[in-house]
This record gives structure tokens, sequence and C-alpha cells, in this order.
């Protein structure tokens, strides 16, 4: 059986990776702050209905909060242990630098980009984003605006946001990309 405490850290990371403060989740939940604190810290037990709100509220499952976390992958993963995400007309390969997103609040990959490749259309999702580019040049469109990111530049945005990404270069761009939560 896991504590109440460790359950509370649980609902406490998830929160602060959704970049929620407590009463910002409170009035998502429907409860007051001061409750969810004494979850968060141990102190109270929440009931079936209320961790089904609160786990909604944080895109998550209630069996998440319970689960021990088990580390599949490998502390080194070869170059032919990664799983490719890719489909037809991304003109890009995204190879995923874990075997098991499961459980973990980030999801790196290695990606690289024909000319002319990218995302082909803009989306939003919960987190953030961070990069290096490694070789080539990236163009990501984020709200509208426009930023080129040269070899050996990094970005970083918030995903709530609408973006869009593409190589407009005439040569192959590598990016290693991590995702946080994992949402790919």
């Amino acid at each position: 059986m896991i504590p109440e405490f460790e359950i509370g850290q649980r609902i406490r990371a998830r929160r602060l990776s959704n970049k929620l403060t407590l009463k910002q989740l409170s009035e998502k939940v429907g409860c007051s702050h001061a409750y969810l604190s004494q979850i968060e810290n141990g102190k109270v037990s929440p009931s079936i209905s209320s961790l089904k709100k609160i786990s909604e509220s944080l895109q998550a499952k209630i069996t998440d909060f319970f689960v021990e976390t088990e580390d599949d992958d490998p502390v080194v993963l070869k170059c032919d242990q990664r799983i490719s995400i890719t489909l037809d007309g991304w003109n890009a390969k995204i190879e995923s630098l874990i075997v098991n997103a499961k459980n973990k609040r980030m999801h790196p990959f290695h990606t690289t980009i024909q000319p002319g490749g990218g995302s082909h259309g803009s989306y939003s999702h919960v987190g953030e984003e961070f990069g290096i580019v490694l070789k080539g040049e990236l163009e990501i469109n984020l709200n509208d605006a426009i930023h080129k990111v040269r070899q050996n530049e990094s970005f970083y945005y918030n995903s709530n946001q609408p973006h869009s990404w593409t190589n407009s270069g005439n040569g192959e761009t590598v990016v290693i990309w991590v995702i946080s939560p994992p949402t790919f």
C-alpha cells in the first residue's frame, strides 16, 4: 500500500508539471486549496470522488497515483534500439531516445528533418518543449511569430501555445528535442 504522503507527492508533482497553483487546481476540482494542500502533504486521504476529480483535472488516471514507477529503460540506449515515430508526409525521422515514456516527466527525441519536412500544421498540448539544433536550421512558428534556430542554438517554449516547425533550408536538420510531460 502506498502511503498518503507519497500519493500527495505524486499529485503535487503532476500539478507542478501542469504549471498549476493550488488555487487553480482547487477551482478545477471544486474544493478548497487548503484541502488540496492537506492531501499533498499526506495529512488527509481524498475520497474516490475527490481523487477522480483531481486526476481528471491533472489529465491523469487515478491509478497513476498508486502504481509504483518501473524504469524499463536501459541506462544506455543504443542507436539500433531507438523506436522510430514517423509518418509518411512528414519528411522527418523522429526517434524516441527512451524505450517507454510511461511514468516519465519528459520524452527526448532525435529528429532528422529533410528540407520541407515538419509538422505541417499548428498544434498545441500541455507542457513545454526544449531542443538544440545539432545540424542545419529549424523554423519554429509560435503564436504566428517565426523563430529561426540555427546550428548549436537551443529553443524552449510553452507547448500550450499553438506551434509548428519546419526545415525551410536546403539541407538536412538534426535536432535533439525534449517534450515534458510526454504527450507526443
